[in-house]
């Protein structure tokens, strides 16, 4: 069996990613999404085991101990980390999977994941990252003043990835999102039609 393509997409908090990915779920089969632990809370609306793992820092720290990521990270004060073992599986059962991640975390994956492709996602102005921050409603402007400080220091890793999508207007990156993905797919390396060749080569 083929195996899948680990996408790593990342992008600033307010960049729209999760919209994004969301809409490319409805849009293309065989596409699963990685469901990060986490040690934050969760906001209105998220579901355990939906959204994230949420777990204890005492539970992570066991889990970082017993190597069952591929990689961790700090981040605005929470650790967030991708397990290895899920990764591993989805992969081998011929899955592309999307793993939404800091460019740490990105970086930790590229090296042990070689086959993977990088996206990083970027709003279309600073005020635009604001105003989206803003408009959740779940911080005050002191909050979101230093979530647009740490999204410059992140931005400044955009030319790490393979591919760069800019969410200004969100059909328009949703569909090169889509493309990025299909495009990979019809790659010859990509083994996904190895049987289909044996048997016209043959």
């Amino acid at each position: 069996m083929a195996l899948g393509t680990l996408f790593i997409i990342s992008a600033p908090s307010g960049a729209g990613k999760t919209s994004l990915v969301s809409a490319l779920l409805d849009r293309l089969d065989n596409l699963q999404v990685s469901i990060s632990h986490t040690t934050r809370k969760a906001r209105p609306g998220e579901k355990d085991g939906v959204n994230y793992h949420f777990v204890s820092c005492e539970q992570f720290e066991i889990m970082v101990d017993n190597q069952q990521f591929v990689e961790h990270a700090k981040v605005h004060s929470n650790f967030y980390g991708t397990s290895q073992n899920w990764l591993e599986n989805s992969l081998k059962q011929g899955i592309d999977v999307i793993l939404e991640i800091d460019w740490q975390g990105a970086e930790q994956v590229r090296s042990k994941f070689p086959r993977s492709k990088s996206i990083f996602i970027l709003p279309p102005s600073q005020q635009a990252l604001f105003e989206r921050l803003k408009g959740r409603g779940q911080d005050e402007d002191a909050i979101i003043k230093q979530r647009v400080a740490a999204a410059k220091e992140e931005m400044s890793h955009y030319n790490e990835a393979d591919y760069l999508v800019i969410n200004d207007q969100f059909e328009v990156a949703c569909q090169e999102l889509q493309t990025i993905i299909q495009a990979q797919r019809c790659e010859t390396n990509s083994q996904r039609h190895e049987k289909l060749l044996i048997d016209l080569l043959s």
